[in-house]
């Protein structure tokens, strides 16, 4: 089966926009582990929009799944991520100005620094996942810095599964194939929903984990948290 993380920044940021400690994102993180969920992942950013950096300190004492921590690893994600510790680290290129990710790594271009990022991480025993688009030659070049996983970026099929065209996976698939073939653990995430995450998951070979956030925090909206997870739970079966 399929992990699922659920990315918790969306209900830090309805914290944020009123001030205070409501809603709590570690009661938040607690709530969601107890429906179910594998695993809690964050997205700090250094203008602290939503999670702030105190956030994922004081989160490892509580996320007892598997924490995961995304980001640009400029030298201040690099020094939290060595404090705190997440079982996993996903290296994203967004720029500090970005509303949300919009791209994966170009590793043909950054592989040095990649390689030296990922090295740092993985002495430190922190599993490392780079972003990534479904491109087989970049996932060749995310191979040769020595990470663990991939996290394929799949705001494209969830843009084309929303048009009714389901031939916007085919790429994701022989991403996938191309990832394994070349020993990597696959990840996914951006734009998943109840919607199209069932169809990915059963269309793309090897994926161990999605994560997945402003899409299952606004469902829970409508259907509530506990309810929502499960769901999630169900189309991951």
């Amino acid at each position: 089966m399929t992990k699922l993380s659920v990315n918790i920044n969306k209900i830090a940021t309805l914290r944020n926009a009123r001030g205070g400690q409501i809603p709590d994102v570690l009661k938040a993180a607690i709530a969601i582990q107890e429906f179910g969920a594998h695993g809690i992942t964050i997205h700090p950013r250094p203008d602290e929009r939503h999670i702030r950096y105190r956030d994922a300190t004081e989160l490892r004492s509580v996320v007892h799944t598997e924490f995961n921590i995304e980001g640009n690893p400029i030298p201040e994600f690099i020094d939290l991520v060595l404090k705190v510790k997440p079982e996993q680290v996903t290296l994203v290129p967004d720029a500090v100005d970005a509303i949300t990710s919009n791209a994966g790594w170009d590793t043909i271009k950054h592989r040095d620094f990649l390689t030296e990022i990922v090295t740092e991480f993985k002495r430190n025993g922190i599993r490392t996942s780079i972003f990534m688009d479904p491109v087989p030659s970049l996932i060749a070049g995310a191979a040769e810095t020595g990470t663990d996983r991939i996290e394929l970026y799949t705001e494209s099929y969830a843009v084309e599964f929303e048009k009714g065209n389901k031939k916007g996976v085919i790429p994701y698939v022989e991403a996938s194939k191309k990832a394994l073939e070349l020993g990597l653990g696959i990840n996914a995430g951006h734009d998943l929903s109840l919607d199209n995450l069932h169809f990915f998951v059963k269309e793309v070979p090897g994926v161990e984990e999605v994560s997945i956030g402003h899409a299952l925090i606004s469902e829970a909206l409508y259907f509530g948290l506990q309810n929502v997870v499960s769901m999630y739970l169900q189309k991951l079966k």
